[in-house]
């Protein structure tokens, strides 16, 4: 019996086991979520993985980026996610500026998993020195490459990355690097499908993408996009499963299940 199916056994879900997944040929399902309501939903339509991403400063506080965005924020709604999933596998967004030491990030992830309940911490850059020292002290790191909203104010605007063969090569060596200095995920946004593939094939730990084609190990997208909820310019890999289902529940179950059977993302939503 595969023991990721949605009607098995629930248990908590560990890094050992999105891992197994990879090794296993099995696609991770990944969505946002704020808060315990949506959190029990999403964990009783069988998502893998629950991101408690700093977007929340977009679709929960309304602000134009995710720089807004402070660590009592993400401690908070961290453990208001926890509190609401039994099987669900929790990783927080460190927000802007609580990384920029690595004192100060081994302080801000010991808060987003001792108060927060998180079961890794996200971090956005090719900042292996600091993965490496999160990981000594036991604190397992997913991170983020290609498209880095915290820095929206130096990229000016939110736009593909790894288009230039320069760029490319760099994204590599520093997938690389981030493995090598010990973290056990990876999410890489907004990056060609092309190039996407190779860093996936590259690495022996899962890769998420999110607008980065249908090669990675899983998907991950924000809840509020995937219910048509978020007004305002789309991006190309949006995709609305709420249209034509009869409940929340039932389009997350969609979403799960196109992720599983790879017919998303499809051609039309890939760089």
């Amino acid at each position: 019996m595969n023991p990721y199916k949605i009607n098995s056994e629930r248990r908590l879900l560990t890094v050992n086991h999105l891992a197994e997944m990879k090794q296993q040929g099995e696609k991770i399902a990944c969505l946002t979520a704020y808060d315990a309501s949506f959190s029990a939903l999403l964990d009783e339509a069988g998502i893998d993985v629950i991101l408690v991403g700093d977007s929340l400063g977009m679709v929960i506080q309304g602000n134009s980026s995710t720089v807004p965005v402070t660590l009592d924020d993400m401690v908070y709604h961290s453990r208001c996610v926890t509190r609401g999933r039994r099987r669900a596998f929790v990783i927080s967004d460190m927000p802007f500026m609580s990384y920029s030491t690595v004192e100060q990030a081994l302080q801000s992830a010991a808060r987003l998993m001792q108060q927060g309940g998180a079961q890794m911490v996200k971090l956005e850059g090719a900042h292996a020195d600091i993965v490496s020292c999160l990981v000594a002290q036991g604190i397992p790191v997913c991170g983020h490459l290609g498209l880095l909203p915290q820095s929206i104010n130096q990229l000016g605007r939110y736009k593909i990355q790894g288009t230039v063969s320069e760029m490319a090569e760099q994204m590599i060596q520093d997938a690389l690097n981030i493995e090598q200095a010990g973290a056990s995920l990876l999410v890489l946004e907004c990056v060609p499908a092309a190039l996407a593939q190779t860093i996936t094939r590259q690495l022996e730990i899962p890769v998420i993408g999110i607008g980065a084609g249908l090669d990675c190990d899983g998907q991950v997208l924000v809840l509020y996009d995937i219910l048509n909820i978020e007004s305002g310019r789309k991006p190309k890999f949006f995709k609305d499963f709420m249209t034509g289902s009869a409940s929340v529940l039932e389009a997350v179950k969609k979403y799960r299940q196109a992720v599983k059977k790879q017919t998303y993302p499809a051609p039309e939503h890939c760089y």
